[in-house]
């Protein structure tokens, strides 16, 4: 039987740690000194990021702003409890106390709407006091030849908000505001832009102070490694191995969109500390994104804003490290 949305969960959090934006953009920029060719990171007033390049749900990605990790992959693996563990975005919205916010992230589609597992991208301005909802989410789902289609939501599946087993969301007032511009070209080292990100900054404020960003970038020039989850597997995946070999892995072209989030910290909340999916709606492409394959020609440019919490919904109680790149 399929689980209720609105059934009993345990909804923990935890105050992250906010430097200034003056600060994070100088650490920043030292994670992206060692790995592109070309670089900046400086504070800047967010653009509208409703409009194209990135076509978000709302104009911006700042006030209230909270991470919110939701199930995890041990609802995924070993073996999927997509009957039992079903979610709602809007319903998530008003459990982390942000009804009407703005969310972007990276998640696993709901196979009870799209007939199959699936990647969701996130992008979806929930109802609430005067904002109106707006559904920009997308899925990603393999073909029976192997290839893979992209769907939204809206259009495609009767405008539903409902995802599964896992999520790793952004959510804010989607309000314009002070925001970190990253951009890199030409990578020379062996990070990806997220862990590039996240590795300079967990380096520099350490455990005790651990620092949470969302915000989306747009890999705009070069290729880059994507994965999309074919429907479940029929035998228990029981390493990274088993999961690796499930997964149907692409090299798609840019332009590319991704809606991100990371941690720097566990917070002893069990979580999964960085999480980035894309897509493009004109060429039809979609996933969860990995890292670029063309060292020499990729250019991304992102906008980033810090998380004031970190929400844990619906924790695993049973928990392992397999599948979580």
């Amino acid at each position: 039987m399929k689980g209720n949305i609105k059934r009993e969960m345990l909804v923990e959090n935890v105050a992250l740690h906010v430097p200034s934006m003056e600060e994070l953009a100088e650490v920043v920029g030292v994670g992206l000194k060692k790995n592109y060719k070309e670089w900046s990171c400086s504070v800047v007033d967010c653009p509208d990021l409703s409009k194209a390049p990135f076509g978000l749900a709302s104009n911006g990605i700042c006030g209230r702003t909270r991470l919110v990790d939701v199930g995890g992959v041990p609802n995924l693996v070993p073996v999927s409890q997509y009957m039992e563990k079903v979610y709602n975005l809007q319903d998530i919205s008003e459990r982390v106390g942000t009804p009407g916010c703005f969310i972007l992230g990276a998640g696993a589609g709901s196979k009870h709407v799209v007939g199959c597992n699936c990647e969701l991208m996130p992008n979806f301005r929930c109802e609430g006091g005067e904002r109106e909802r707006v559904n920009l989410c997308h899925v990603a789902r393999v073909k029976s030849d192997g290839g893979y289609l992209l769907q939204n939501y809206e259009n495609d599946h009767g405008s539903s908000s409902e995802f599964s087993l896992l999520a790793n969301l952004f959510c804010s007032d989607g309000k314009q505001g002070k925001v970190l511009e990253v951009r890199g070209k030409c990578r020379i080292g062996e990070k990806d832009l997220v862990g590039c990100m996240r590795g300079a900054l967990k380096e520099h404020f350490g455990p005790n102070r651990p620092i949470g960003m969302g915000g989306t970038f747009l890999v705009n020039k070069g290729k880059i490694k994507i994965h999309v989850m074919p429907d479940f597997s029929e035998t228990p995946l029981t390493s990274d191995n088993d999961v690796n070999n499930w997964l149907k892995f692409y090299e798609v072209t840019s332009p590319f969109m991704c809606l991100s989030t990371f941690i720097t910290e566990d917070c002893g909340l069990d979580l999964r500390v960085e999480h980035t999916h894309g897509y493009n709606a004109n060429s039809g492409v979609g996933g969860h994104y990995h890292y670029d394959v063309t060292p020499d020609e990729v250019e991304y440019i992102g906008y980033f804003t810090p998380a004031e919490f970190i929400y844990r919904v619906d924790r695993p109680s049973t928990t392992h490290n397999i599948g979580r790149d």
